[in-house]
C-alpha cells in the first residue's frame, strides 16, 4: 500500500544519502589531509631551495676572492722571479768584471815591469792588484748570485704549488656548486608539480564540499517526511486503521446493524444494569 511503499522510498532515500555523505565527507577529509602535506612539502621545500642559494652564493664569493688573492699572489711571484733573475744577471756582470780586473792586475808591477837596482823595497815585487781581497768578494757575490738563484727557484716551486691549489679548490667549488644547482632544479621542479597537484587538489575539495552540502541539504528534506521528526510509519499505519474502521462503523449504523462495542465498554454496561435490578 501507499505507506509502505512510502516507507520503503524513505529507507532507501535514507541509506543512500548516508553513504553519500559518509563517502562525501571521508573524500573531504582525505582532500584536506592531501593539502596540508603538500603545504608543508612545498614550504620545507623551498626554504630548502634559499638554503641551497645561499651557500651557492657564499661559494661563488669564495671562487671571486680566490681568484682575486690568486691574482695578487701570481703578480707578486713573477715580480719576484723577475727581480731575482735581473739580479743574477747584475752580479755575474759584477763578477765578469772584478775577474778581468784582477786578471790584468796580477801581472802589472808597481811602477814598472821590472825592480830597478836603487828601487825601495816597497816595490821590489810586481804589484798584482789586492788579490788577497779579491778572494773575498768575488765570494761574497757568488753567495749572493746563489740568493738570488735560490730565490727564484722557491718563488717558481710557490708559485706552482699555489696555482694548483687554487685549481683544486676552483674546480672542488665548481663541483658543489653544480650539485647544488641541481638539487635546486629538482627541488624546484617538484615545487611546481606539487604546487599544480594542490591547485587539484583545492578544486577537488571545493566540488566535494558542494556535493556534501547537497548531500546534507537533501537529508534535511528528508527528516520530515522519513525522520523522528514526522509521524513514523507504525503511527501511521495504526492512524490508517483507526480510520479505515471508522469508516467502517460509520457504514454499519446506516445500514441499521448494530455497532460492535469495545469488550471494556460493554463490560461496563453489564454491571450497571445488574446493580439496577438488585
Amino acid at each position: 500500500n501507499e505507506e509502505a511503499e512510502h516507507k520503503g522510498w524513505c529507507d532507501t532515500e535514507l541509506t543512500t544519502n548516508q553513504q553519500t555523505r559518509d563517502r562525501k565527507t571521508s573524500q573531504v577529509e582525505q582532500a584536506q589531509a592531501s593539502i596540508s602535506e603538500l603545504q608543508a612539502s612545498n614550504a620545507k621545500l623551498t626554504a630548502e631551495v634559499e638554503e641551497l642559494q645561499a651557500e651557492i652564493a657564499q661559494l661563488e664569493a669564495g671562487m671571486a676572492k680566490a681568484t682575486e688573492d690568486r691574482a695578487a699572489e701570481k703578480a707578486k711571484n713573477k715580480a719576484a722571479v723577475e727581480d731575482a733573475k735581473a739580479a743574477q744577471v747584475a752580479v755575474a756582470n759584477a763578477l765578469s768584471v772584478l775577474e778581468e780586473f784582477y786578471s790584468k792586475a796580477k801581472g802589472a808591477t808597481a811602477l814598472a815591469q821590472g825592480v830597478k837596482e836603487d828601487a825601495p823595497e816597497t816595490f821590489s815585487e810586481p804589484y798584482n792588484g789586492q788579490q788577497g781581497e779579491s778572494g773575498g768578494v768575488v765570494g761574497m757575490l757568488e753567495v749572493i748570485q746563489s740568493d738570488f738563484a735560490r730565490l727564484e727557484s722557491d718563488t717558481e716551486a710557490s708559485e706552482a704549488e699555489s696555482k694548483e691549489e687554487y685549481e683544486k679548490f676552483m674546480g672542488d667549488s665548481q663541483t658543489d656548486k653544480a650539485v647544488k644547482e641541481t638539487e635546486i632544479k629538482n627541488k624546484n621542479d617538484k615545487i611546481t608539480r606539487q604546487a599544480e597537484d594542490l591547485s587539484q587538489t583545492e578544486e577537488s575539495l571545493a566540488d566535494t564540499e558542494k556535493e556534501l552540502d547537497a548531500a546534507m541539504d537533501y537529508y534535511e528534506k528528508l527528516k520530515p517526511s522519513c525522520v523522528g521528526g514526522g509521524v513514523n510509519y507504525d503511527d501511521r499505519v495504526k492512524q490508517r486503521e483507526e480510520e479505515i474502521q471508522s469508516l467502517k462503523e460509520a457504514l454499519s449504523i446506516l445500514k441499521g446493524d448494530d455497532i460492535p462495542m469495545p469488550i471494556e465498554s460493554g463490560r461496563a454496561d453489564y454491571e450497571t444494569g445488574a446493580s439496577h435490578q438488585e
